[in-house]
């Protein structure tokens, strides 16, 4: 897992989304400090892809698609865009050019969830986007165990077998209704 091994600054910011600094990646999730995140919602027809996480923070969880930071790169923040494409790339060896659409802004989520396998704590702002593709993608097995696609309705339906091993942060898109 070398790419969790690499030392990366996130952005810091306040509740209202504004960056006041730079904060190193696992520092930030070991001590619950605010910082931006993305995630991206793929769509595969009328279903959406969900990743089975491998990942030190929420580790198994299911998420909607990818979930990364935006990191600093020679002291500049990566925009959202280019951090949606590297990720899409580097975890379901997708390219711009297999998206059917540009990926679409949905608005943000404010959240915060002890890891409870770990010690760490996810506490963002989370930009949420999303896109779609004409087929399940293949992943690459370093960033997830699976990756599979669930109707809507049975992902935003609590009473389903799969709502508790959503991430948190999904929890929250579905209570505001970004997916």
């Amino acid at each position: 897992m070398q790419y969790y091994e690499e030392v990366q600054f996130i952005a810091q910011v306040n509740k209202e989304d504004s960056i006041e600094g730079a904060v190193e990646r696992w520092n930030a999730h070991r001590n619950g400090i605010l910082h931006r995140a993305l995630t991206v919602a793929v769509y595969v027809n009328n279903s959406i892809l969900l990743q089975k996480r491998k990942h030190p923070v929420f580790d198994s969880v299911l998420d909607i698609t990818v979930s990364t930071h935006q990191i600093y790169v020679n002291d500049l923040l990566q925009s959202d865009e280019e951090t949606i494409y590297q990720t899409l790339e580097r975890e379901l060896l997708l390219t711009p050019e297999s998206l059917k659409q540009k990926p679409q802004y949905k608005g943000n989520v404010i959240y915060k969830a002890k890891d409870p396998k770990s010690d760490f704590t996810e506490h963002e702002v989370c930009h949420v986007y999303t896109c779609a593709i004409s087929s399940i993608p293949l992943f690459n097995p370093i960033f997830a165990y699976e990756v599979k696609t669930v109707s809507l309705n049975a992902i935003k339906n609590q009473t389903q077998e799969i709502y508790p091993h959503l991430a948190p942060w999904v929890k929250e898109m579905i209570r505001k209704g970004m997916v």
